[in-house]
């Protein structure tokens, strides 16, 4: 490690500012994520279900998440170096395409900040070190998982098994917890919102959540171990439940319409991470 390097990250600070500086690209690129994966995953969906048919799949642009380069959805203008940095474009153009003047979603610089906010803290609470990395890791997939589900109910199995993956794969060096309690985690977040899903469908005839979130649990569980998946489970829970109420109330949402729970499973993985520990202290120590 050079000595500049090493004199920023020695500075929680400015260590913590140039890891905002990352988030704000990696916002960037999670806006991609969030638009392109779930139109990928259709593609891939409608190409199996015409091969199952027997049918030529539809001939389409090829789509990933390099490619095409990004556009304006309204007049198809091709968005330049210039009109993508993050954060600063979107005030320069004040929120409108530069060709056409359509109107910019808040979703791209709202996650660009987001990330940014999160990895600067990240860095903060963490330090230099792996803990640091891996934090950063979480966020990325956990602000892609809140906003894809969000939109389309989705937790794509391309974010929530490699998370799960890293997730062990840190403990197995003892970042966050131990191994043992990591594996417990994984296997008791996802059996734990297995077995509600099927008491829930025994009981009712209706899915009340999706695949998805086992597998978000389960890699939650990964990340903090064991310990931390009752404060998970009761605080994406309680979020959950208040944000239901308010939109019912406000009649946003009827009754029967579904409300996805992933965003606010990834919510509390974070509050676990980051805060987890000592709010189990805290805890016990009231009981």
């Amino acid at each position: 490690m050079s000595n500049a390097l090493a004199a920023i990250v020695a500075d929680p600070v400015l260590f913590g500012l140039m890891a905002g500086l990352l988030g704000l690209a990696v916002g960037s690129f999670l806006n991609v994520v969030i638009h392109r994966l779930p139109l990928m995953m259709e593609r891939d969906w409608a190409s199996q279900c015409a091969e199952l048919r027997g049918e030529a799949p539809a001939t389409e642009t090829p789509l990933s998440l390099a490619t095409p380069r990004s556009r304006c959805p309204h007049c198809g203008h091709e968005i330049g170096a210039l009109e993508n940095i993050p954060l600063l474009s979107y005030l320069i153009l004040r929120g409108k395409c530069g060709c056409c003047g359509a109107t910019i979603s808040l979703r791209y610089p709202l996650v660009e900040a987001l990330t940014a906010l999160l990895f600067g803290f990240a860095a903060w609470k963490f330090g230099g070190g792996a803990a640091a990395v891996g934090a950063m890791l979480f966020v990325a997939a956990a602000i892609a998982l809140t906003f894809i589900d969000f939109d389309k109910q989705l937790l794509p199995d391309d974010i929530t098994l490699p998370l799960l993956w890293l997730g062990l794969l840190f403990n197995s060096f003892g970042v966050y917890t131990d191994l043992r309690s990591a594996v417990l985690g994984a296997v008791a977040g996802y059996l734990a919102l297995w077995s509600v899903y099927w008491a829930f469908k025994l009981v009712t005839g209706k899915e009340g959540m999706g695949y998805g979130d086992f597998k978000l649990l389960a890699a939650i569980g990964a990340w903090c171990g064991w310990q931390m998946l009752p404060l998970t489970i009761l605080a994406s829970s309680l979020v959950g439940a208040l944000v239901g109420v308010v939109l019912i109330v406000l009649a946003r949402h009827g009754r029967n319409v579904p409300i996805p729970f992933g965003p606010y499973l990834a919510a509390a993985g974070l509050i676990a991470l980051f805060w987890g520990q000592s709010l189990n202290r805290a805890y016990l120590h009231l009981l």
